[in-house]
């Protein structure tokens, strides 16, 4: 056999190995990777192309190594969600950087930082002065976490003493103009309501790219032609709106109206009305 035929067998046998190996290990992503997982991917790859490329005599030493460096990482994977010492050791600890707005020189040293590194991991973070930090730490995986002082916060709806509904995840009800009925079943839909909600925006089915539909029943496309001009959904509008005219309604035929029993009735209606827009108002006026 050829010796570049024998190379190419042997890696693509090592290649579906190294695949399996490292599934086993588990998932991550790159920038989560600690310094140990590291050199482990490194020392597995380095191996796998001494196999094949045969600079390893015997192949059975490298598949001995391959083994080793594989099960080992596992075991230690195993013991570290157990003990913590285990995982202070591989993974290392958290090193607080700025605490209370104050750089912590000693740690930036014990951290191997310095203080350009430091401004580049904040800036990162979108943090281009030292003094909005009340607390960055630096994660086990060299990330850097920051946390703005009070002042310096983004305004969330929580801080203003809004109440905000929870919205459930959009649903995909049209891939490449191909209708998925699973989908608009979750929904309480059916073909018969997109075909409806498609006519009222002008669009055919077969030029539809990507269609969601909202927690609120809202109807987002998009086209293959970039072009056609699509109506952006009005379903929150439409009914605050039509909540609010039967609200001002109610309160008209109870100032309309001169019989007592008839205006009490619409009286509460209207106030009816007015508990339910004021609850719904989060979530129809985003």
């Amino acid at each position: 056999m050829p010796e570049w035929l024998n190379i190419v067998i042997r890696s693509l046998g090592l290649f579906a190995l190294v695949l399996l190996l490292v599934r086993l290990m588990g998932k991550r992503q790159t920038s989560q990777l600690t310094l140990f997982d590291l050199v482990t991917v490194i020392v597995i790859g380095v191996v796998a192309a001494a196999i094949s490329l045969n600079l390893i005599e015997n192949p059975f030493n490298g598949l001995a190594a391959l083994a080793v460096w594989t099960l080992l990482p596992i075991g230690i994977y195993l013991m570290a969600l157990k003990y913590k010492t285990v995982r202070d050791i591989i993974q290392g600890k958290e090193t607080v950087l700025i605490n209370h707005g104050k750089v912590l020189e000693d740690k930036l040293l014990e951290a191997r930082f310095t203080p350009e590194d430091l401004l580049s991991r904040l800036r990162q973070k979108n943090v281009f002065k030292v003094a909005d930090v009340e607390f960055a730490m630096l994660e086990p995986n060299g990330e850097v976490s920051v946390l703005l002082k009070k002042q310096n916060q983004p305004v969330t709806p929580a801080s203003l003493g809004l109440q905000v509904n929870h919205e459930s995840v959009p649903q995909t009800v049209m891939l490449d103009g191909v209708i998925m009925d699973e989908p608009l079943t979750a929904m309480g839909l059916n073909r018969n309501w997109l075909h409806t909600e498609l006519e009222k925006a002008g669009v055919a089915p077969e030029n539809v790219f990507i269609a969601q539909v909202d927690s609120v029943g809202q109807l987002y496309l998009d086209l293959f032609n970039d072009a056609i001009q699509v109506p952006q959904p009005k379903t929150k509008e439409l009914a605050y709106a039509t909540l609010k005219k039967c609200q001002a309604d109610c309160e008209m035929y109870a100032l309309g109206t001169k019989q007592p029993k008839a205006k009490e009735i619409y009286s509460e209606c209207a106030e009816q009305l007015d508990t339910v827009i004021a609850e719904l108002k989060p979530l129809l006026k985003r």
